[in-house]
């Protein structure tokens, strides 16, 4: 088997594209979070504490000199990060969640019973007859 049979072979294979299609929605609905979270839920919060923009809000480790750039530790946009990652994980913790209880309710439902094969119904008859006498 060549190269390009295996790779043909792996990229066909059914978990290989539904992983890939996971992954392209999740980094659009990554996009989207971020967006609520940088334009939607920081500027009420910033207003609530006083007028603070968090993606503004860092340290000034070393200013800005004529021609090198200011070093910063921008610990706001580390607050917007972890306030997307909050509600990403809570939004895939309620699909898993959503997902699990499916699960369990099919797997709760009534199974029939399997009815006995013609040899099982033949051996009960002959032994009902076998206890008649």
């Amino acid at each position: 088997m060549t190269i390009i049979q295996e790779f043909k072979a792996f990229a066909l294979r059914g978990n290989i594209i539904d992983m890939a299609v996971g992954i392209i929605i999740g980094a659009g609905f990554g996009k989207i979070v971020d967006s609520a979270v940088k334009d939607i839920l920081m500027p009420p919060l910033g207003y609530i504490v006083g007028g603070i923009d968090f993606s503004n809000l860092e340290i000034v480790l070393r200013s800005a000199g004529l021609t090198t750039p200011a070093v910063t530790i921008k610990y706001g946009l580390f607050l917007n990060a972890m306030i997307s990652f909050t509600i990403v994980a809570f939004a895939v913790f309620m699909l898993i969640r959503g997902i699990s209880a499916l699960q369990k309710k099919e797997t709760a439902a009534p199974s029939v019973p399997p009815q006995p094969s013609n040899q099982e119904i033949l051996l009960a008859e002959i032994r009902d007859l076998l206890k008649r006498k």
